[in-house]
């Protein structure tokens, strides 16, 4: 039976703290369709101190941000785009369109076709998050899309250079400086200067993910990323310094990010906590893992593998970090995750920011349905058909026609009865329903 040796922030307190958030969004959200520029302006002096002329960067801007890298800056982020751009073009290469005959005379197929707008959100407040423009915008060029448009926040006072930087080598069509409610707003509802689009990417605050929610419908969106979540899950042929590592280094994102451990080792368990209180004197960014950790840290200690995997299953966790004896058997029996790392050897960071998979991920459980980002969320994928021969269509309508009788739909039977007049020369009663034929009686 699973023991919890430490317990994060009870449901209800999460729940009243999502209320408060809902609220104000929905409020900056009907601000920003009733006002545009004027309300996103407002919003972005009054969240991030900032303002400007445009929010759009001019590309002597952009030239500006991108020439400032060092030669290494420039090597590792253009590694990092290249793992990400080959993943997701493998991921577009395994998508087929079809074609095909299923009866003579019908040939049905689907296609994919790209949005036409993406706005991908780049998240920069407590530091600048240059990877989520690779994960983003590059999936998003791969899958097709013309018109891809970027917003982050502004970084100690002006445009965040690194990002804005990432956002142009990934192929950005155009680089906002905005952050928070109001880009999402804006990028979603349309400004005067901000051209709507047709879907939202990327992951973001708390704010940022409920205002992706309440748009959701009015456009697209990737899934609904918030505050990130990584649960680590291990046996003792690891110790409690890697555990601790893997839940801090998540955990510092910032103070609403759970860190979960899951283990059938109570030694580990303890082990671990003992360790994370050790890291966070000396971990420089503690100030923001310290109270996450403390308010949404848990450690469950389990009495298997099995018990290990239904715990693990019923958090439906963005980040899983593996490390037990058979990683393999949480690969091969977990069913709710955003993604996977599997072995000591990697890890989540690798993910965030390099490997190549796409670290854009569902949280708040919202795993037990949805993946991550990948190209796939950027593509329609769209069927058509065509009926070719009098024939087809007549044994079709056939069908069709006695099908809607069953329904009381007289017009949709109409729509079958005149091209059974028409292409098989049968006399069907308007509104009626066509007689079976040799070919179609029971």
């Amino acid at each position: 039976m699973a023991t919890w040796l430490k317990r994060g922030a009870s449901a209800e307190a999460k729940r009243d703290a999502d209320r408060k958030v809902r609220d104000i969004v929905e409020a900056a959200l009907a601000d920003i369709e009733a006002r545009g520029d004027e309300a996103v302006r407002e919003m972005s002096v009054k969240f991030d101190g900032w303002d400007r002329e445009d929010y759009r960067l001019t590309q002597a801007e952009i030239d500006a941000c991108v020439e400032g890298l060092t030669a290494q800056e420039r090597k590792d982020i253009e590694f990092a785009q290249a793992q990400v751009h080959n993943f997701a073009q493998i991921q577009r290469d395994s998508m087929k369109e079809v074609e095909v005959e299923t009866l003579p005379g019908v040939t049905l197929g689907h296609k994919h076709i790209p949005v036409n707008a993406a706005g991908c959100y780049v998240p920069g407040g407590k530091y600048p998050l240059l990877a989520s423009a690779h994960m983003s915008v590059i999936t998003a060029k791969v899958a097709g899309v013309p018109r891809v448009i970027t917003c982050a926040p502004p970084f100690e006072g002006k445009p965040a250079d690194k990002i804005v930087a990432a956002q142009a080598m990934a192929g950005a069509d155009e680089i906002y400086a905005l952050g928070g409610i109001q880009a999402i707003g804006a990028m979603a509802l349309g400004t005067q200067s901000i051209g709507a689009v047709d879907m939202l990417v990327g992951p973001g605050n708390a704010f940022v993910a409920e205002a992706k929610r309440q748009l959701f419908g009015r456009v697209g969106i990737d899934l609904f990323a918030g505050p990130t979540e990584t649960m680590v899950i291990a046996d003792e042929t690891v110790d409690g310094e890697l555990c601790a590592t893997d839940l801090l280094g998540q955990a510092e994102h910032g103070p609403e990010s759970p860190a979960i451990l899951i283990t059938n080792s109570e030694k580990l368990a303890r082990d671990t906590m003992r360790e994370v209180e050790r890291l966070l004197e000396i971990l420089p960014t503690a100030d923001y893992a310290r109270p996450a950790w403390e308010n949404f840290g848990e450690v469950v200690v389990c009495d298997s593998y099995e018990e290990m995997r239904n715990v693990a299953d019923d958090y439906a966790n963005e980040h899983v970090q593996v490390m037990t004896e058979d990683p393999d058997y949480f690969l091969k029996n977990m069913t709710n995750y955003g993604a996977l790392f599997l072995g000591p050897r990697t890890n989540v960071s690798y993910g965030d920011k390099v490997i190549g998979t796409n670290h854009t991920l569902p949280t708040k459980k919202s795993a037990r349905y949805t993946g991550g980002l990948w190209v796939g969320k950027f593509l329609k994928t769209c069927t058509y058909q065509r009926v070719d021969t009098d024939e087809a269509t007549t044994l079709v309508g056939e069908y069709c026609s006695r099908l809607c009788a069953m329904e009381g739909f007289a017009g949709h039977g109409e729509q079958a009865n005149i091209r059974v007049r028409r292409y098989g020369g049968r006399n069907v009663p308007y509104a009626g329903a066509v007689e079976p034929s040799r070919e179609t009686v029971a």
